[in-house]
């Protein structure tokens, strides 16, 4: 009874540990300095039901601190969030920021901190919610920081999209009811798509357009005060163009099939999911939409899409460059990209949204002036329907599952088959060659789908934070924000029970897949391995618990400290971000890969805090499906000892379990009877046995006649 409540407990406990990330403002709550976000004196108390500090000044209740992480993305350069905190007053103005964390390269390399900060001034009660409702920001001067252009863009975007996103969520003074979009669509599914002419979309708004020339530029500078900008054009010619820029919703069929032809179009359906959109923006002219951020940082900084208080940004990999438009009579353009929206975008196809382009000009080497240039776009009403607008609305864990719904089903496919593998893995392993083939291909599907693809690479900080949920409020809303890593940790609870920690480790963690495909291209190219004396070995197996052990300890005392510390994981660098980050971090998970080579799954050995994690509770699994001969295994025979890639098996013939990685080549060679002595007794002794039926046999049969 007592190891069932247990087994119960530990259940419990894991189908709980993923995917769960705290609010920023629980983590910088003690960072944030009042007498820069809400200057005067004020005290601040965390608000119930939102991510939010409510700010009281003489008992009366004031305003309002926020992170705008908690409300909207906010990426830069470095692939990382940029924390800011915001204090606004109860009418929506903001009182002050205060730039929290970043790693933007641009500003930790050459440009100070304060040279960005300073700029910040620029928000003193600026009123976001009048503002927005009146020009949707779009008459809004932003002088940038000369060298952090695309850093402080992304931080004003955020910062005034999380007050509104904020706003809305409380509807403070009303602006959800302002903004809420009172009728309900939905895409057409009947419409047989047509051919149709540039000229024809055009009328028709499947396709927005906007062309300015040099003159234009220049007067719109002149308005705006900014006098040395006006008089340096681009060109002599103020007629010429300085941008002939088009956006069209292209994952609509009948515009995507006309303008990317049927076979991109068909290339591009068969990428997105069905709730998945597209656009496609082409231009000619002096002035490229694309700027140069995405060579540098892999992010697209000259224009954003915007749509109600939400702000869509563009990095690389939703990018792709075509050659030309196929629509007839189409104009030639210099440049055209496709852009694909994230999967889980809150991106509306039917309701209108612009396409922001920064235009700058520099007016010295250390001097530019921007201003946003808009080309709004509705999509035409032919290709959608007004439906009843239902009081039941579906929540945002509903959708999220729902737009994951191909990439669950692939998963729990994938999971259905492993659970086969390892009970059929009696009739498996008596081939060599069936079994190799079949852990090679489930190897390489962790490393492309749940790794690369998916990044459903689970980690630490996953155990980390669920143990600080347990101190808290729980709540199953936040682990189920992420589907794959939701069923993946589901998945590992079971996994524990019934055959230990290392199906995971060794069958669905993508680094370790990683790791260990490097290691039989190693092999095959003859680099030599290094195996380490038993008793060395037996003690570095430790190393991963005391890491596991310290992290736990560090985060009781900071969550966020441990974060940092859990960097002793590659999995971000190699798997997440596909090593696009700074330095330290690529050469550190490489040198891991790099003595992985030598040392097959050096790092799952002996420093991954994970696999610790994992191996405590797995010492309460219910099966030993591994078969051992205990006569001869160990002694006299260590044939599976020194084949077996993580050196699991103790001199005496033992399977740790704890350090196995459950990849069944003691089950082949248990079942070989050229490699395993015992097997090859038995096989003999069957054999003579066989040879005395058949003898006795043939006797009868001679006695018969």
């Amino acid at each position: 009874m007592k190891n069932i409540k247990k087994i119960l407990f530990t259940l419990l406990v894991f189908l709980s540990t993923f995917g769960y990330a705290e609010f920023q403002i629980d983590i910088y709550n003690e960072k944030i300095d009042l007498t820069t976000v809400y200057p005067g004196l004020v005290s601040a108390k965390k608000m119930e039901d939102t991510p939010a500090l409510r700010v009281y000044k003489d008992n009366k209740a004031v305003g309002y601190i926020i992170i705008n992480t908690d409300f909207n993305e906010t990426i830069g350069y470095s692939g990382k969030p940029i924390h800011v905190a915001v204090g606004i007053d109860n009418n929506s103005k903001i009182q002050g920021v205060q730039l929290l964390k970043h790693s933007e390269p641009i500003v930790l390399i050459g440009i100070p901190e304060k040279q960005l900060t300073d700029t910040f001034v620029r928000y003193d009660n600026f009123n976001v919610i009048k503002t927005w409702l009146k020009s949707h920001f779009d008459d809004r001067k932003i002088d940038s920081v000369s060298g952090a252009t695309v850093t402080d863009r992304v931080i004003d975007d955020s910062v005034l999209h999380a007050v509104l996103k904020f706003s809305e969520r409380i509807n403070l003074l009303g602006f959800a009811d302002k903004v809420k979009n009172k009728t309900l669509t939905k895409l057409k599914t009947d419409i047989e798509p047509k051919a149709q002419s540039w000229q024809q979309l055009l009328e028709a708004g499947s396709i927005s357009t906007s062309k300015i020339s040099v003159g234009d530029v220049s007067a719109q500078y002149l308005k705006l005060g900014y006098q040395k900008a006006s008089e340096v054009a681009e060109s002599d010619n103020l007629a010429d163009t300085f941008i002939d820029l088009n956006v069209a919703l292209v994952s609509i069929e009948e515009v995507g099939s006309n303008i990317l032809g049927k076979a991109e179009y068909k290339n591009l359906i068969d990428k997105i999911s069905p709730d998945q959109h597209a656009v496609l923006v082409m231009a000619s002219g002096l002035y490229s939409f694309r700027g140069t951020g995405f060579v540098r940082g892999g992010l697209f900084d000259r224009f954003t899409i915007e749509q109600n208080t939400d702000i869509f940004r563009f990095r690389d990999m939703q990018y792709k460059r075509l050659s030309k438009s196929y629509a007839e009579n189409s104009p030639r353009f210099d440049e055209i990209g496709l852009f694909t929206f994230p999967k889980d975008a809150n991106f509306n196809p039917t309701q209108a949204w612009k396409f922001n382009l920064l235009i700058n000009r520099a007016i010295n080497v250390d001097d530019k002036k921007f201003y946003n240039h808009i080309v709004r776009y509705q999509l035409p009403q032919y290709y959608y329907d007004t439906i009843e607008n239902s009081p039941k609305e579906n929540s945002l864990i509903n959708n999220i599952w729902k737009d994951k719904k191909a990439d669950t089903i692939v998963l729990l496919v994938a999971l259905s088959l492993l659970t086969i593998i390892f009970f059929a893995q009696e009739r498996l392993t008596i081939s060599h060659k069936a079994t190799s083939i079949i852990r090679n291909l489930f190897l390489i599907f962790t490393l492309v789908w749940i790794g690369f693809l998916t990044n459903a690479q689970l980690s630490v900080v996953n155990v980390l934070t669920f143990i600080h949920v347990l101190m808290d409020k729980f709540s199953w809303d936040f682990f189920l924000l992420d589907p794959l890593v939701f069923i993946l940790w589901s998945s590992v609870a079971a996994i524990l029970i019934l055959w230990g920690r290392g199906v995971y480790c060794g069958w669905l963690c993508p680094f370790g897949a990683l790791q260990e495909l490097l290691n039989k291209v190693a092999k095959y190219l003859k680099v030599p391995q290094v195996k380490l004396p038993w008793g060395l070995h037996e003690r570095l197996w430790a190393i991963k618990y005391l890491l596991f052990l310290g992290l736990l300890g560090a985060s009781l005392y900071s969550l966020e400290w441990a974060e940092h510390l859990s960097e002793i994981e590659p999995f971000k660098t190699s798997i997440i971000l596909n090593f696009d980050r700074t330095w330290p971090f690529v050469v550190y998970a490489l040198i891991l890969l790099f003595l992985g080579l030598f040392v097959e799954r050096f790092y799952c050995r002996y420093l991954c805090p994970l696999g610790a994690a994992l191996a405590i509770p797995a010492k309460l699994r219910i099966f030993n499906w591994l078969k051992r001969y205990p006569e001869t295994c160990g002694t006299p025979c260590q044939t599976c000892a020194n084949e077996c890639m993580v050196d699991a098996i103790h001199p005496e013939g033992n399977i740790n379990d704890n350090e196995c990685m459950q990849c069944m080549h003691c089950q082949v060679l248990y079942k070989d009877k050229d490699k395993c002595p015992e097997k090859a007794k038995l096989v003999k002794r069957e054999a003579r046995h066989q040879e005395q039926r058949d003898k006795k046999l043939k006797k009868v049969e001679i006695e018969n006649l």
